[in-house]
């Protein structure tokens, strides 16, 4: 499998937004993004985000990996 890229939420975002959620709100430094009755929160930070938590938003968003970066290509 392919490894994930070094990603900020910004491309992270655009990702979610193209796999169909859309921003909700945001709260502090957190965005929500709700899709159905499925909600994700992608911590906005200026920085790149940790893979393990990028790992949890592709879970949670019930895409596969192959998906995401297909996603991320796009």
């Amino acid at each position: 499998m392919n490894r994930l890229p070094a990603l900020d939420a910004k491309n992270v975002a655009k990702a979610l937004e193209r796999a169909g959620f859309c921003f909700v709100r945001q709260k502090g430094s957190h965005q929500i993004y709700v899709k159905d009755s499925m909600g994700i929160v992608l911590p906005w930070h200026n920085k790149e985000l940790k893979k393990g938590t990028i790992r949890h938003i592709i879970k949670q968003s019930g895409l596969t990996k192959k998906e995401f970066l297909e996603l991320l290509k796009k």
